[in-house]
């Protein structure tokens, strides 16, 4: 552990926050995208994350549009060395998708599209139970002794699978993954809690998790679902309002103002400081949101403000991204 409680790995670097950059080429722009790099840059942030998928949901998109923004993003700014970049393959989790073949394949599209010829962070999106776990390790562990890769993870894996992953790894004498994201925060704790964070937490896996506010339920810019509607992640909204959602964003707001800081720095603080945790993920679609996302790194909350917020809280199913 740092010595500000935070893990300590080669893929982090700057302020304890990774900005998701899900919405770029989604809910924005190249030029809106470029803002808000601007200022999570200038804030002393340093690590992005993103996929080949994103944003391939999107109707007119194929998908890799964000790492193309960001791509041309650093190669403008010249500031690609300091930058820790994580992106992903195997985002529809589709049988086959980690074969070594398919990985080579997916990575030189990545590596092309961020206008660089290495990742500080590869991850596995989906788990892949077809391919034979000696080839998804061969899959990763080829690029990451050619210097493409620096460091392996994964994103939305069972704890069981990344034990089997790992000692696979160890049997071969490849790279470990040392880095899980899984969904996380303040209404959906399920996918870490229990025997993820025990394994992180025992073998010193950074833990980088994604939603940190929920789809931006836990911003607290939302008084009734009715305001969302027509948003792009209503039915992720919806999920996060179910089942005593409203109740934890009312003891958000209470400790928010108590410390005179916002709803969603709370909540991201309150990742933070969970075991296990190197830095929350979220994302922003303007550099005033995203001066609130960084404000939330310099909070520390009271041991009685965590349990108060841990108490409140109640497990959903987000939609896994």
């Amino acid at each position: 552990m740092a010595s500000n409680g935070s893990v300590d790995h080669p893929s982090i670097a700057g302020i304890r926050l990774v900005l998701g950059g899900n919405v770029f080429g989604w809910t924005i722009d190249q030029d809106q995208s470029f803002a808000v790099l601007d200022a999570f840059y200038e804030a002393g942030g340093r690590m992005i994350d993103t996929a080949e998928g994103y944003s391939s949901w999107v109707p007119g998109n194929k998908g890799g549009e964000s790492e193309t923004i960001i791509g041309a993003w650093m190669e403008s700014r010249g500031n690609r060395s300091e930058m820790r970049i994580g992106t992903k393959t195997g985002m529809g989790g589709p049988p086959g998708a980690l074969q070594p073949e398919a990985v080579a394949s997916a990575l030189e599209g990545s590596l092309e599209r961020l206008r660089t010829d290495y990742v500080d962070l590869y991850y596995i999106h989906r788990d892949d139970r077809v391919t034979p776990l000696d080839q998804v390790v061969t899959a990763f562990d080829v690029p990451f002794r050619a210097g493409k890769v620096r460091e392996l993870g994964v994103s939305n894996y069972e704890p069981v699978r990344l034990t089997q992953l790992n000692a696979a790894a160890s049997a071969r004498g490849a790279q470990p993954f040392t880095v899980a994201q899984p969904l996380y925060n303040l209404v959906a704790r399920d996918s870490y809690e229990g025997a993820l964070q025990d394994l992180c937490v025992a073998q010193g896996i950074a833990v980088l998790p994604y939603y940190g506010l929920a789809a931006g339920f836990l911003s607290g810019k939302y008084e009734r679902a009715a305001q969302w509607q027509d948003n792009a992640r209503a039915s992720s909204l919806d999920d996060a309002a179910a089942n005593g959602g409203w109740e934890i964003l009312d003891t958000l707001r209470s400790i928010a103002a108590e410390i005179g800081a916002k709803p969603s720095q709370v909540a991201l603080a309150w990742v933070n400081a969970q075991p296990g945790i190197a830095a929350p993920l979220a994302s922003s679609t303007s550099p005033e949101q995203l001066g609130e996302l960084v404000g939330a790194t310099a909070i520390n909350l009271s041991p009685a403000q965590l349990a108060q917020l841990s108490e409140r809280n109640t497990a959903l199913g987000l939609q896994q991204r």
